[in-house]
Parts: structure tokens; C-alpha cells; sequence
């Protein structure tokens, strides 16, 4: 019976070691998952940090960057009216220029109000088939006929109007 009593010892020790060894297993086992999860939960806080920063980055930087754009937009848009301004002023000039000329007077007088040298004889003709340069126009063929001309069509309208 002594050996009986010796391996049920012998059993009893090897299941109790066999449950440490296992609640040992499992301890380890939960320790690192633990672990694991603790990384993870650490990882995933960084990351959830950094994704804040990042967040608060943009919203803050969001502002002065449209602003920025805009204003570049602006000022390209400002220097394409001075560009535009600065040929006017030299087309203008040239204008200035060429009206300090006696010749190119004399030339607009001969061909807007119709005025000729002495000694000389000025026909007007009218082109009935041709529209706004009849004696009658109307609207904005007025404007192609001469001063003289839309006097007279003004008078002979308001003759036909008076019974």
C-alpha cells in the first residue's frame, strides 16, 4: 500500500502541477494579451492624437490658405485691368497726338460735317437702296446721316405732325 499511497502522491502532485502549470499557461497567456491590448490601446491613442493635430492643422490652416488664393486671384485680376488701363492711356495719347495735327482736322471736318475749300463743291448723295443713308432714317440710322441732314428730317416730321 505504500506504493499505492506513494503514486496516488505521485498523481495528486502531477495533476496539481499539471493545473499550476495551466493556470501558469493561462496567466502568461492573458498577460500578454493584456499586453497586446495595452499596445494597441496606446497605438490607437497616438494615432487618435495625431489624427487630431492633423485635424486641428487643417481646420485652422483652412482659412488663410482660401484667403490666400483669393487674394492671389485678386491681384492677378487687378494687374490685367492696369495692363488694360495702360494701353488705353497710350491709345489715348496717340489720339492727343494725332488731333495737335492740322492735316488730320481738316480731314475729320471734310468727312464728318462735310466742309469744303473754298473754290470747291460738295455733293452729298443719297444711296436709297443702301438702309440708314436715305434722307428719311429712322432710329439708329439717324446717327449715320449728317448733323444738316437729321435737322431737316426733324423739321419735315414735325411739319407732317402740325394739321
Amino acid at each position: 500500500m505504500a506504493g499505492k499511497g506513494a503514486g496516488n502522491r505521485d498523481r495528486f502532485s502531477t495533476t496539481t502541477r499539471l493545473r499550476l502549470l495551466g493556470e501558469q499557461t493561462a496567466a502568461r497567456v492573458y498577460r500578454s494579451q493584456t499586453r497586446r491590448q495595452a499596445r494597441r490601446s496606446r497605438l490607437t491613442g497616438r494615432a487618435a492624437l495625431l489624427v487630431l493635430v492633423v485635424c486641428t492643422l487643417v481646420v485652422a490652416l483652412a482659412y488663410p490658405i482660401r484667403s490666400y488664393f483669393s487674394q492671389a486671384t485678386e491681384i492677378s485680376d487687378q494687374e490685367q485691368a492696369r495692363d488694360q488701363a495702360e494701353q488705353r492711356v497710350e491709345q489715348l495719347r496717340d489720339a492727343k497726338a494725332r488731333l495737335q495735327d492740322d492735316a488730320y482736322i481738316v480731314r475729320l471736318s471734310r468727312e464728318h460735317l462735310h466742309y469744303v475749300r473754298p473754290g470747291e463743291t460738295g455733293f452729298t448723295m443719297y444711296d436709297p437702296d443702301a438702309s440708314g443713308t436715305g434722307p428719311r432714317g429712322d432710329g439708329d440710322e439717324a446717327a449715320d446721316r449728317p448733323w444738316y441732314s437729321q435737322v431737316w428730317g426733324g423739321v419735315d416730321e414735325a411739319d407732317r405732325r402740325d394739321p
